[in-house]
């Protein structure tokens, strides 16, 4: 657990940890941690203040609490949280012999297996969005993703037999769901799930769940810096200001947007991909063809929940701009914010979908 004021990170344990979680520190001590704006940025953007920030890693990636300066009494709330976190990961992740989730891999193809009630909603969470996006977003795409895998590791394509022997075991209508008893089952033997799209944003429900509880009402939390999740006010911003990443410049933000009581998730092939005699193949897989998605560089969807925005940004990257257009229309809690390949330059023109353009403050050096 790292906790930071002024920008320095705090003892992660022992006497100056347990200080700082009862607020003894803080009493005699500057916060000075802001969200910075990126130089150039327009400078109508809502400015960021002073906060509170605790962070821990889980899921292979560094989750964070950010509180308004002043919460000193939410920091145990905030550890707790995260510890949350963590324990949601033992739970979730395939890499674990004992989790939840690999037992039923194991064992849902022979029988029902019954679950733990939450779990339970967000596999039919999962299974919904499955069917309200036509397939674009799917939990059981592993064989594809190791077969994708070893093909990058050799510098080859694979070969459509390959994918299609793949394929008969991809797709969410292997799934099963009994709603009464709570349990899964798998219809194809060799079918298994992978929470990976939508479990970092389900954690973040979660832990937001824990400090509403315990009181706290303005809070900012990431997950790996992809997805977000947003409670109240900060500054008197009217929300919490949060970057919009630029794909092609990662160190560099488009723009701004102010989120409030809302989820915001990022998905894009510009870091992970690989290179086949000057074919470049992403790591985001279209589940109905088994092979990677192209024609977009990110996509950043809006949603009332981190677990939707998790999962809808990963099925709107995989069904391009004019069907994430009109999944937003039939949608009205949902946004979308979608950057296609640049044409020409390196400024790039995103397309925004279902998101008041007041609440978005653009840079104009990256956007045109």
């Amino acid at each position: 657990m790292t906790c930071t004021i002024n920008g320095i990170p705090m003892a992660n344990d022992g006497p100056h940890r347990r200080e700082f979680l009862s607020g003894k520190q803080i009493e005699t001590t500057a916060v000075s941690f802001s969200i910075p704006l990126t130089s150039g940025e327009s400078m109508t953007a809502p400015p960021s203040g002073d906060t509170l920030r605790l962070s821990a890693r889980a899921m292979a990636c560094e989750f964070s609490v950010i509180m308004n300066a002043g919460e000193h009494d939410h920091i145990w709330s905030a550890s707790e949280a995260l510890d949350m976190v963590q324990r949601l990961e033992t739970q979730l992740t395939v890499y674990r012999e004992n989790s939840e989730v690999t037992k039923i891999n194991s064992m849902a193809a022979r029988a029902a297996m019954p679950m733990e009630p939450r779990l339970f909603l967000l596999l039919q969470l999962a299974c919904n969005l499955s069917e309200a996006t036509s397939g674009a977003f799917d939990l059981t795409t592993d064989p594809l993703i190791r077969l994708w895998r070893r093909c990058r590791d050799e510098a080859c394509v694979p070969d459509n037999d390959e994918i299609q022997s793949c394929l008969r075991d991809v797709g969410m209508q292997h799934i099963q769901l009994d709603d009464t008893a709570k349990t899964v089952k798998f219809a194809c033997k060799d079918t298994t799930i992978n929470l990976g799209a939508i479990g970092k944003g389900y954690a973040l429900d979660r832990a937001c769940e824990l400090l509403h509880d315990r009181g706290l009402r303005d809070v900012l939390l990431h997950g790996g810096r992809s997805s977000v999740l947003s409670r109240g006010d900060h500054n008197r911003c009217g929300g919490w200001p949060v970057g919009i990443g630029n794909p092609l410049f990662t160190n560099k933000r488009l723009g701004t947007i102010v989120l409030r009581d809302e989820a915001i998730s990022t998905s894009g092939s510009n870091i992970q991909y690989f290179r086949v005699q000057g074919q470049r193949f992403g790591h985001i897989l279209d589940p109905r063809t088994g092979r990677p998605a192209d024609g977009t560089l990110s996509v950043t969807a809006i949603a009332p929940s981190a677990a939707q925005a998790d999962a809808l940004s990963t099925a709107f990257y995989v069904m391009g701009a004019e069907r994430t257009r009109e999944y937003c229309l039939q949608h009205s809690e949902i946004g979308a914010i979608v950057v296609p390949l640049p044409t020409s330059d390196r400024r790039v023109e995103p397309l925004v979908y279902g998101i008041d353009v007041q609440r978005i403050y653009w840079d104009s050096s990256q956007v045109k």
